[in-house]
């Protein structure tokens, strides 16, 4: 029996969640039962594989476990960025090698056009997502030249972008701190708890059982089948799917293996009518910086009301826990940040500040592939969580269900997350790494 001593900790207010209309609730697991599959986490991971499980098993049992609400974990709390092209966190440019860019860029495609089939067969609110593309932003000279790099590996994967100018990018986000810009169209841009659930409404509706606030805390494999416990009851299945990105730990799989980390971010205030002219720009856009430590901005208009929201900032913490304090102090460097960007809007303040976890590998692969007979494990997504957690849930489905595909065989393919080193190296390592990043990054920061 392994008993699960740790559970998920989510710091700060599920802000995309927050500006939506009150959520639907589902209920709290109660009863023992049994179910032809479990798929721990209601995440992008959990939701993908659930789907594909009903695509391949339309008359089978399965049942989601969500230890919080749906959409107040880490799936509710990022950026809402579903890239295609080369997006690796770890290389200062975002680019690999030649050949595993161009698989992983089918892949990343792979991932979406599975989510925009859902979107549109569950019909989804037009802003849960949208195929818009996204901007690498670039607001240094430095930045102009990773996003010229930049364009030269994509020429060499024969993919289209564009560069734009400082005017280009004034008339997009009415702001001249950018120097220029790169045009990708393939990303798709969701608002990620209406995408989450919406996808989790359209699962229900096809007879997924989905439990909320309901954390595993044991599991044990019996002779034949598993027997995973939450608070007030059983459920007993043959296969499960671990879905619960790096929080797989807490379940004893891939111990030390993975980096954890917490991204923070927040959001403005509903901007007013006047502050919108002030503004100027377009309503909506998605901004990733030229340099990977820099600070991701977005501009949303809908049902939330028109806001910017602003990602910097980043923390390791293999505790899984992060201080409050640490929520005030980064909420003051995101005020400054958007400050910087927007002075025409001085008065306007920051309404949401929170963090989310998110897990990678130092080596970039995911933590994936049957770990014990009959359980799968669909985890680590190496910061990119809302198209590689959808990949990684579609592939977790389809082995445990005996299906083969190219995608999964390079996916099985590649080799286990490699080790950390001890501590305290491996925390002063990684937060020197950072630090020294965030440093390095200057006014793309």
């Amino acid at each position: 029996m392994t008993i699960i001593k740790r559970q998920p900790y989510d710091p700060g207010p599920a802000a995309w969640n927050s500006i939506l209309p009150e959520a639907p609730q589902y209920p709290h697991l109660e009863e023992n039962r049994t179910a032809d599959w479990v798929v721990i986490g209601a995440g992008f991971a959990g939701l993908a594989a659930a789907k594909r499980l009903r695509q391949l098993h339309p008359k089978d049992s399965i049942v989601i476990l969500e230890a919080r609400q749906i959409a107040h974990g880490p799936a509710g709390r990022n950026s809402g960025f579903m890239i295609d092209l080369p997006h690796n966190l770890s290389a200062q440019d975002y680019v690999g090698e030649l050949n595993a860019d161009v698989l992983q860029t089918k892949m990343n495609r792979h991932a979406i056009n599975f989510a925009e089939s859902a979107s549109k067969e569950y019909e989804f609110s037009k802003e849960a997502f949208v195929r818009s593309g996204k901007i690498n932003a670039a607001a240094t000279a430095k930045g102009v030249k990773h996003n010229l790099d930049y364009a030269t590996h994509l020429k060499s994967l024969h993919e289209a972008c564009d560069l734009l100018d400082q005017q280009q990018m004034r008339e997009i986000c009415g702001s001249d701190y950018y120097q220029g810009g790169l045009f990708t169209a393939g990303t798709a841009m969701i608002q990620p708890a209406l995408f989450v659930r919406e996808l989790a409404a359209g699962l229900a509706k096809d007879g997924v059982t989905i439990y909320e606030n309901s954390a595993v805390i044991e599991f044990e494999k019996k002779t034949s089948a598993w027997e995973i416990k939450t608070a007030k009851a059983t459920i007993s299945t043959p296969k499960v799917i671990l879905a619960v990105n790096g929080h797989i730990e807490s379940f004893g799989y891939f111990k030390r293996r993975l980096v954890h980390i917490y991204l923070y971010a927040s959001m403005t205030r509903k901007l007013s009518e006047s502050e919108i002219k002030s503004l100027g720009g377009e309503a909506n856009w998605g901004f990733t910086p030229a340099d990977a430590m820099g600070t991701t901005v977005r501009r949303i208009s809908g049902m939330g009301g028109n806001r910017i929201v602003v990602r910097n900032q980043m923390t390791y913490n293999p505790s899984l826990k992060v201080d409050k304090s640490k929520l005030d102090k980064f909420g003051i460097k995101h005020q400054q940040s958007f400050k910087a960007r927007f002075p025409q809007l001085n008065a306007v303040t920051m309404e949401h500040q929170w963090g989310g976890a998110l897990c990678l590998s130092r080596n970039s692969v995911a933590a994936f592939g049957e770990q014990e007979d009959g359980l799968f494990a669909a985890c680590c997504q190496n910061g990119l969580g809302t198209v590689q957690g959808t990949l990684v849930g579609i592939l977790a489905a389809e082995q445990a269900s005996g299906q083969d595909s190219e995608y999964l065989k390079s996916t099985l393919a590649q080799s286990q997350p490699n080790h950390l080193p001890p501590e305290p190296i491996a925390s002063i390592g990684a937060n020197a790494v950072m630090r020294w990043g965030e440093f390095k990054a200057g006014r793309e920061l």
